[in-house]
């Protein structure tokens, strides 16, 4: 099998996998109790009048008024039956539409769009101090392998690993920004950032963002750490190692020329998921610590509130995003390692 026709088979099954996470989760919805128009009902009941055209009129003993009930149902599509429903909300994905936000009445591209920033700037830095760190670290460990250096460091990434983000989230909340004062304990950035300097920005924006950095950078660190020690230890121990140096050749070019080659294998095809990734991470705990409103507060607040679009929305375009990735892993592999085959 070839490139071309591995990567047709690949888009081919991406239809599959997608309809079946949109069927499933679209079903697990529909036995959610608390939907949008149960909220509109408890609101009436609490003497609220929200709706369209006068809202839901709560009238005692008599409940809500039938016309209007109905006119909520009309108003977020529930007058239709589920198979209605889900088919109607295919064809908008097909087009690139992922609907209009229930609550917020904005579309649910445009919410993510505004989100995106937020979950950008962890994303993007947790990526490149992660993989700019752990890589030489790793190397570094696996030259070093059993010396009092591999040690203390792997005492310390463990550790690292074995602390939840959230956890050091809250520990660096309460050192640093509550009894030192060193960094802001909430946003991405000042409320006089418009007036800063751009210097003075870019200041106020690392000061802000430095902790929850740290508090996501933890668990991603140790894992890239361990995985780099162990890929260039495993071929250290191989034997055209041993005879690139019974050969004379110097152990910088040996480790550097053709150790590296072949043990960042498993670490560049990690790439393009890793970063990719990092445009849409969303942490709920993190963000929901160091109050930035990300594409996981997002997430979980369109859960709890029962915003189906922005769910829906959002599980289609991630999960399309996340298949993407994937297979331009696996081609990222079979490109660095000419012996991998498509069979």
């Amino acid at each position: 099998m070839n490139l071309l026709a591995y990567t047709l088979k690949r888009l081919l099954l991406m239809v599959p996998t997608l309809f079946g996470v949109l069927l499933l989760t679209f079903a697990v919805v529909q036995f959610v109790p608390g939907g949008p128009v149960e909220q509109y009902l408890a609101e009436a009941k609490a003497g609220a009048s929200v709706g369209a055209e006068g809202g839901l009129s709560y009238r005692g003993a008599q409940g809500v008024d039938p016309k209007r009930l109905e006119q909520a149902k009309a108003l977020y599509g529930f007058d239709k039956p589920a198979p209605e429903r889900f088919w109607q909300m295919l064809k908008q994905f097909a087009h690139f539409d992922l609907g209009t936000s229930f609550f917020q009445n904005r579309k649910v591209s445009e919410l993510i769009w505004e989100k995106l920033p937020v979950s950008m700037s962890l994303g993007l830095w947790t990526f490149f101090i992660s993989y700019g760190i752990a890589v030489p670290l790793g190397i570094a460990k696996a030259v070093r392998a059993g010396t009092r250096f591999d040690l203390v460091t792997s005492t310390l990434v463990l550790v690292g690993f074995a602390i939840p983000g959230f956890v050091l989230g809250v520990a660096l909340l309460v050192v640093f920004g509550g009894q030192l004062q060193w960094f802001p304990l909430r946003g991405l950035t000042s409320s006089d950032w418009e007036s800063l300097s751009w210097g003075a920005r870019i200041v106020d924006y690392l000061w802000h963002i430095a902790m929850p950095v740290t508090a996501m950078v933890m668990s991603s660190f140790a894992t890239i750490t361990i995985l780099t020690k162990n890929s260039f230890l495993e071929e250290i121990r191989k034997q055209y190692v041993l005879t690139a140096r019974a050969k004379g050749l110097p152990e910088r070019m040996v480790l550097w020329k053709h150790v590296m080659r072949n043990a960042l294998i498993p670490i560049v095809t990690g790439f393009p998921a890793a970063f990719i990734g990092a445009f849409f991470t969303g942490s709920l705990l993190i963000e929901t610590q160091f109050s930035l409103d990300g594409l996981g507060l997002l997430s979980y607040e369109s859960v709890i509130r029962r915003d189906y679009p922005v769910v829906m929305g959002t599980l289609y375009l991630f999960t399309l995003i996340g298949l993407v990735t994937k297979l331009v892993s696996d081609l990222c592999y079979a490109w660095v390692d000419p012996r991998v085959t498509f069979e």
